[in-house]
């Protein structure tokens, strides 16, 4: 049973900004004229600064605010910073944020207003992150469960094409395969691309031939080469390389699906691979429509597609599953394109041996 006296509660009020910032500047003004102080207090117990005062007062006074000033300055720079500090780190946070990192939180800070806000950021950031997980799960099991019947959908429509149909039928036909595969090709990158955005490290490394992946993957696309009568034109260094070899094979079949789909028919694709030191630099070229500036920027976004009327032979994921690979790869894409001019990707790798 409690008494009659009254537990107090201490409660620790934060300082508003308008108050930590009349109180820093007061800080600064009161060290500033200390300092000043004992300065001229030095000076006139040497002898140097009375005979001043008493014949040239306007000097010596200009001479104490000169020093006020320097000493005002010097404190504003180093205390300025440890002021603004907790604004910088929120800055820094806010463009984690916008980069896709959601698991990321800001300390608490003095200031009520500025802690505030923190606060407020800290729950948006749970809550985004909370969202996309949600999100990557979603998408991954409704890729997962869309496989399965897609793929028998397409066995299906072999099967059917076996017997004896009619031409029209048997067209019908083609388009149920083809579509089908489509969506089995978009369901294998969405789960591939959700894999890829939920991996922090790439663990899984092994020493193999660059080239020699390259030049598979040039003979695994060949049926789709061939259909739009492209030429390959390839210069390859011998280059040895550490690194996940699924994952690049993964990065050369989009990349160069990617060139196949904007090159016309006839047109031709150029692949280089040079060494030079600790890095391996790959560049993919072709004679399509080119890009101009705007489209540049958003070619890596998820599902993005420039020329709506290709969409048919694509779903949008194979640039951003070429991204996402390259920096659980530590390299680096360079676009260099211009419309009407066709494109050019480069990809820069670390050798890592």
């Amino acid at each position: 049973m409690m008494g009659k006296g009254v537990v107090k509660k201490v409660v620790k009020r934060k300082l508003t900004t308008l108050t930590l910032l009349v109180l820093f500047l007061f800080v600064i003004l009161l060290v500033s004229l200390i300092i000043s102080g004992i300065i001229a207090y030095f000076l006139i117990s040497i002898g140097i600064l009375a005979p001043l005062i008493a014949s040239r007062f306007p000097v010596a006074l200009l001479f104490m605010l000169l020093v006020s000033l320097i000493t005002a300055t010097m404190l504003a720079i180093f205390g300025g910073d440890r002021f603004l500090r907790p604004l910088r780190e929120l800055t820094e946070a806010t463009k984690e944020i916008a980069s896709g990192n959601y698991n990321v939180q800001v300390n608490n800070i003095r200031a009520r207003e500025i802690d505030s806000l923190a606060s407020s950021f800290n729950i948006m950031a749970r809550e985004l992150s909370r969202v996309e997980t949600l999100r990557s799960d979603f998408v991954s099991n409704i890729s997962h469960e869309f496989k399965t019947p897609v793929a028998s959908i397409s066995g299906f429509a072999k099967r059917l094409k076996r017997s004896n149909l009619t031409n029209e039928q048997r067209e019908y036909i083609d388009i149920i395969i083809s579509e089908s595969e489509r969506l089995a090709r978009l369901s294998s990158n969405v789960l591939l691309l959700s894999n890829l955005e939920s991996t922090e490290k790439n663990t899984e490394q092994a020493i193999f031939h660059l080239d020699e992946q390259i030049r598979r993957t040039v003979l695994l696309l060949e049926p789709q080469l061939q259909k739009k009568e492209i030429d390959i034109i390839i210069q390859l260094d011998t280059v040895s390389i550490l690194a996940n070899e699924e994952m690049l094979r993964h990065l050369w079949i989009n990349l160069f699906n990617n060139a196949i789909k904007f090159s016309p028919i006839g047109g031709i694709i150029e692949i280089t691979l040079k060494q030079n030191g600790g890095n391996c630099a790959v560049s993919v070229s072709d004679q399509g429509p080119g890009m101009d500036e705007e489209v540049k920027k958003h070619i890596f976004d998820k599902f993005y597609q420039s020329d709506r009327s290709r969409a048919t032979e694509g779903n949008g994921l194979g640039l951003s599953l070429v991204k996402r690979i390259l920096e659980l790869e530590n390299g680096r894409i360079r676009v260099d394109s211009e419309p009407g001019s066709g494109t050019c990707f480069t990809i820069e790798l670390p050798i890592r041996r």
